[in-house]
């Protein structure tokens, strides 16, 4: 995908915004889980994440393996790119340590296929081995969700699509748990994609979830259930 050309004055201000200065965005720490801190990826991630990707388990599921420090700093590029183009924005999810200004990497989330004038675009997320089980995917996607809605709704975004394998039972619950709803099945792609999928996608009222951006913030509740998932693609 090309870059994209914002089409109005509003549009190119919030493109600037986006490629001028780095977005973060917060999630307040609950009674059991540590805060967290999106934002994009750096070079300096690139140890941690040769370390989370031998997980085989993420292996399964990514699209690009990562097996050294050289595929990682491929891999961080094409993140930076993205945000370059305007067309994908990747972040890196950091968990808050004590006693540390540097969070220790627990995951990934992406908003990807973004284009001025298109209802929709699709989201994405993984969480590293150690940080699973603690809800760090479907908080990161609440914030990540928030913030695509609040920042190009005015371009024309009115839903977002999330993508999993049917045998990922685990990327389904996430799934349910941020509110993006069960839609249809979609058929087995190979080699990529060889079994079916399961199209979940979120609208854009009552999105909201708990997260402050730099330069503002969204209102309202996490969690949730949406529709209900069949049974249980890991995206990139």
């Amino acid at each position: 995908m090309g870059r994209t050309r914002p089409a109005s004055g509003e549009n190119a201000a919030a493109h600037e915004r986006l490629t001028s200065a780095p977005v973060v965005l917060q999630v307040a720490a609950s009674p059991v889980c540590p805060a967290l801190v999106l934002r994009p990826w750096r070079m300096e991630d690139v140890a941690a994440l040769v370390e989370v990707s031998r997980d085989p388990a993420l292996r399964r599921w990514a699209s690009s393996v990562v097996d050294d420090d050289a595929d990682g700093t491929r891999w961080v590029q094409a993140q930076q790119q993205g945000w370059a183009a305007g067309d994908r924005f990747g972040f890196a999810v950091l968990e808050a340590q004590p006693g540390s200004v540097r969070g220790q990497l627990v995951g990934n989330v992406v908003l990807k296929e973004v284009a001025s004038g298109e209802p929709a675009a699709e989201v994405g997320y993984w969480t590293a081995a150690h940080a699973r089980g603690r809800g760090v995917a479907s908080r990161a996607l609440e914030a990540l969700t928030g913030w695509a809605f609040d920042t190009f709704e005015a371009d024309g975004l009115e839903r977002l699509q999330l993508l999993h394998q049917v045998d990922n039972l685990a990327s389904c619950r996430v799934a349910q748990k941020s509110r993006y709803d069960f839609d249809t099945i979609l058929p087995a792609a190979p080699p990529t994609f060889p079994r079916d999928g399961h199209l979940h996608i979120r609208r854009t009222s009552g999105t909201w979830g708990l997260f402050t951006g730099r330069g503002g913030s969204g209102a309202g509740g996490s969690g949730g259930s949406g529709g209900a998932c069949p049974s249980g693609r890991l995206l990139r």
